[in-house]
């Protein structure tokens, strides 16, 4: 994709990562790919906010000189320390020594561990303003979005909010940049829930302040570190993330995450009947083998939705791993009170149970109801799942009217 005039005299100089797997190592983005987003501002004192991975280093070089000669570059804006952002900075630094890093207080410890930097950086503080000749910039300290030292930039002449990971999302931009021209808007804001859920939601209570900061900014752009430029409709995404925020202490959505795993197919059979009954309440649920999906694309419904069923069997005296890894990481992940049902079949003998209350104790769920059986459900333990979960379903919309 071309580098893009975001407006006159900004410009998107980011690069697409279609190489990653696994963003931070634990997010899947093989199939999605990502963006880093570097802007340039081109003024008296040209200003690059932003930078990217190391891996990437010499295609975000080569995208800056296409506007502008690298000794020319003024400032460097460091609104977060995470390496996605700064990874790029000591090759820019060799080529362009001169620059004048703009930072958090927080930052500047940072750079020293991560890169060894300690000279020719200016810690901006939280309202500063900054001018570069005709386009004059406002720092705004937004800490926990989602590292202590994160700031956000705003462009005060036409309105621009820098945002950093602040309304980001996954997705490499490769049909367009804008959230008006990118092809699938679908798409990228389902991506942009996933992003949050994975990256920012243990940090909703930091997001909801940042946010009400901002509140009395015009903002006609939010230009995030990944994801879209949201330049149509810049207050969608802010208006998502709120929303997504404030699940971590509202009620959340009228629906379900069944997330489930099996052996041998014994707590299958059961899944189809506990499908049945959510389908007779007309209840919308998302279904999840666990075995077979990533925690990463669980995560967005376990977070949006106010009921969970748990289907999984009994190993060796214990709740089946791969369902205990999910339930585990949930808890990691600050996923707020739900209501849950679990439902599991048994060999000789039991024992998912006793972890199945554990986990709803720690994660500070209401386990609503229960159903284990031994071996294969019989038609009464059909029936009986079908019925758990139709009532299951008529509680959670009950609960939202």
């Amino acid at each position: 994709m071309q580098n893009l005039e975001i407006k006159p005299g900004i410009y998107w100089v980011g690069v697409n990562d279609q190489k990653t797997e696994l963003f931070e190592g634990l997010w899947p983005i093989k199939n999605e790919g990502i963006s880093y987003n570097s802007y340039l501002i081109t003024d008296e004192h040209p200003v690059l906010i932003d930078l990217c991975k190391d891996l990437q280093s010499n295609d975000l070089i080569s995208n800056i000189q296409n506007f502008i000669d690298l000794s020319q570059l003024k400032y460097l804006i460091i609104n977060h320390m995470e390496p996605d952002h700064t990874g790029a900075i000591e090759l820019l630094l060799r080529s362009a020594p001169q620059l004048t890093l703009l930072c958090s207080e927080r930052a500047v410890a940072m750079l020293n561990s991560f890169f060894g930097i300690s000279d020719h950086i200016r810690v901006v503080q939280d309202g500063e303003t900054i001018s570069l000749g005709k386009h004059t910039l406002q720092f705004f300290y937004t800490p926990n979005v989602h590292w202590p030292e994160t700031i956000m930039t705003y462009e005060i002449e036409q309105q621009v909010l820098f945002s950093c990971d602040g309304f980001g999302g996954f997705g490499k931009l490769e049909d367009g940049l804008f959230d008006d021209n990118c092809g699938n808007l679908e798409f990228y804001e389902k991506e942009a829930l996933r992003y949050f859920s994975n990256i920012v939601a243990s940090f909703s209570k930091p997001t909801l302040a940042a946010i009400e900061k901002l509140s009395g900014l015009t903002i006609q752009m939010v230009a995030p570190s990944h994801g879209l430029v949201w330049r149509k409709e810049p207050k969608r995404i802010i208006s998502l993330y709120q929303q997504w925020a404030q699940y971590a202490k509202e009620p959340a959505e009228p629906g379900v995450t069944l997330i489930h795993g099996s052996m041998y197919g014994n707590t299958d059979i059961m899944l189809r009947s506990i499908e049945d009954g959510l389908r007779e309440t007309q209840i919308p649920f998302q279904s999840f083998d666990v075995t077979q999906t990533a925690f990463s694309y669980i995560l967005p419904s376990l977070w949006t939705k106010l009921g969970v069923i748990i289907g999984a069997p009994t190993y060796e005296g214990r709740l089946f791993p791969t369902m205990l890894h999910v339930l585990d990481f949930t808890l990691a992940k600050h996923v707020p009170p739900r209501k849950a049902l679990y439902f599991g079949s048994y060999g000789w003998g039991g024992g998912a149970m006793r972890q199945i209350q554990e986990r709803m104790n720690s994660l500070n769920w209401e386990l609503v109801d229960t159903l284990d059986f031994a071996g294969r459900p019989t038609s009464q333990d059909l029936e009986r799942g079908r019925e758990i979960a139709k009532k299951f379903g008529q509680l959670l919309k009950v609960k939202e009217t």
